[in-house]
Formats: structure tokens, sequence, C-alpha cells
């Protein structure tokens, strides 16, 4: 979800907190008002279906996922792909800054495995799979590695770069 859509739910439904606060300062809505939200409402915040109906399932669950916390970072990963609209994505990173997981690998990412195959095998184009066996060696802090690789900067480009035409006075 874009910040600024964000930014939108938190102005529409966000909560005031207590005590001396700045007005544009808000809490998340509760997960009961999130909850009995139709998907449509969320619109106007260039939320598509597919995504506000994730946050309305998350909403309605809110209660057991809270209990996701105390378990193993495997178990959390199951669990939270439980909920449709949770795939192996986002599971991976809630697991990786929830849990502090250091081997949380992100997996369903169009650019993170480019970039491990770029900097461990010199292959401009990775998979899934192709990243998770470079990254094996480093099971136990693999997200950490990945972390490191992406930060290492992206492979080439693919082709000549175009030029830029100016559009102006056409």
């Amino acid at each position: 979800m874009p910040g600024n859509s964000w930014q939108g739910i938190l102005r529409r439904w966000g909560r005031r907190p207590p005590g001396p606060a700045p007005d544009a300062l808000r809490l998340p809505p509760a997960p009961e008002l999130m909850a009995s939200l139709a998907y449509h409402e969320f619109h106007r915040f260039d939320v598509e279906r597919r995504r506000a109906e994730a946050i309305i399932a998350v909403a309605r669950r809110a209660s057991t996922l809270e209990r996701v916390a105390q378990l193993a970072p495997a178990a959390a990963r199951d669990r939270l792909q439980t909920v449709r609209g949770i795939g192996p994505w986002t599971a991976s990173i809630v697991v990786l800054l929830c849990h502090g997981d250091p081997d949380s690998v992100i997996v369903g990412d169009y650019q993170i495995p480019s970039y491990v195959t770029w900097h461990f095998a010199g292959e401009r184009r990775g998979d899934d799979d192709r990243m998770l066996e470079l990254l094996e060696p480093y099971r136990g802090q693999r997200a950490r590695v990945q972390a490191l690789a992406k930060s290492a900067g992206a492979p080439p480009r693919h082709g000549p770069r175009m030029t830029l035409q100016d559009l102006q006075g056409r």
C-alpha cells in the first residue's frame, strides 16, 4: 500500500493518541472498525479491492494474529499465510520485522533475487530458487545477507537506454 494510501486511511479512520500530541498524529484504526468496512470504502485511498479485502480479512482475525508473535518464525509465517491475501512475501517481511528473525528470507519479490544472484554469481536475472540456493551457506543469517546484497546495488540494466524525447511544444 503506497504511503499516501496509508496517510489517507489514518486521516479518515485513525484514532487520536492519548495525552498531548500534534493534531496530525494518529494511531492506526481499531481492528473492529477496519473489519466493519466494505472494500469500496478504500477506493478513495487508491487501495484496490484485492488489497482492501486483505486488510479487512486481517482486521477480522486481529486477535488471533496477535498470538502469532509468540510462535517460532517458521510457524508464524505458516499461520500468517492462512489469511487470504497474505502470501510468502508479506509473511516473510512481517516475521523479519516483528520477530527480528535474521533468517527470514523475503521470497516472492520481483527484484531481490536478481540483486542476490548478481552479487553472488554474476547473473543478472535470478529467481527465488536460485536466490535460496546461493543463500544456503548463510543459513541462520540469510535475511541479513539478502539485505546486504540489496544495499550493494542493482544489477546492470538490460538493453540500451532510450534517449528521452522532448515532448514540450508537441
